[in-house]
């Protein structure tokens, strides 16, 4: 009897403690719930409604933050292109003008074609100085066609660097594995393996750099062209721009035909006449034996003897 009341009065007591614990707990907790005044070290109401409004009027500013793991705005990725048509009277002396400010603006230029009255370049020049080149380039001629075009690769970016510290990490471990390797076979196998996630490495960097200089520098395609070109094509519309065309069509289908017909010129002479000669030759033997033969046939056939 007397154990069962120690073993009652021992769970009371726990009970008791545990409650005392939960009591204080609660307490520190609203404590912590109250911010503390820096001179009186006491709990201050928290300002629930006032912060509240003050969050909804930064929310309603305008200036939505970007979601997490995207890029902002400013941090986008564009690769920028541009193409831009001229027409002048001395296409030569646009082009020398295009080499100008193109060095210029620490660019340069790639595929170039230039004739007497035609011409067209690609000009490369730092993403960031596109539209003054542009500007700049539009001034040498009248200008009959500019368009510009911006490619998010962002995303791509993104995941190439993401793939490349992925593969960076991969490659390591293979090296560490290496290191501690002993037997032939091992050190075969782990080599063999960090070569292909080596090239693999590689790959993704070779890609990442490729990315990264067309975001740098843009690309114009220019075009120009004399101006009585550019007039002689105006003009070529219409019933008798159809009616011209289709003459040109004509004379170069008739070229055409009679480029092949000269070709084929050498090879009837060689082969075609003695070809001809000799059908000839045989149609002339076998004319005489054709009446032979039915003249024969048409004899009277001799009566039969007794």
């Amino acid at each position: 009897m007397r154990k069962r009341m120690r073993w009652v009065a021992a769970a009371g007591i726990v009970l008791a403690l545990a409650g005392c614990s939960a009591n204080d707990s609660g307490g520190s907790s609203e404590s912590a719930g109250m911010p503390m005044s820096a001179d009186t070290k006491q709990a201050v109401p928290n300002q629930g409604p006032a912060n509240k409004e003050g969050t909804d009027s930064k929310a309603g500013s305008g200036k939505a933050p970007a979601p997490a793991g995207q890029p902002g705005i400013t941090d986008r990725k564009l690769v920028r292109t541009a193409s831009l048509e001229l027409t002048a009277p001395n296409v030569a002396d646009v082009i020398s003008q295009v080499r100008v400010i193109t060095q210029g603006a620490a660019g340069y230029t790639g595929q170039e074609s230039t004739q007497e009255k035609r011409a067209s370049v690609n000009v490369i020049v730092p993403a960031e100085r596109l539209d003054g080149v542009l500007d700049q380039l539009g001034k040498l001629g009248k200008q009959i066609k500019r368009e510009v075009t911006a490619t998010d690769v962002t995303e791509q970016m993104v995941d190439v660097d993401s793939r490349l510290a992925t593969q960076r990490a991969s490659v390591e471990r293979i090296r560490a594995l290496l290191a501690r390797a002993t037997s032939v076979s091992e050190i075969a196998s782990v080599e063999s393996e960090l070569t292909s996630r080596e090239a693999e490495l590689e790959s993704l960097q070779k890609r990442r750099e490729s990315l990264a200089g067309s975001v740098a520098m843009s690309t114009i395609s220019l075009q120009v062209k004399a101006e009585t070109v550019a007039a002689a094509e105006e003009s070529r519309s219409g019933f008798l721009g159809g009616l011209a065309d289709g003459w040109d069509a004509f004379l170069t289908f008739g070229g055409g035909l009679l480029t092949v017909l000269g070709a084929m010129a050498p090879f009837v002479l060689v082969f075609g006449v003695p070809a001809a000669a000799l059908v000839w030759w045989l149609r002339k033997r076998r004319r005489p034996a054709e009446p032979a033969m039915a003249t024969a046939s048409d004899l009277p056939s001799a009566p039969p003897l007794d």
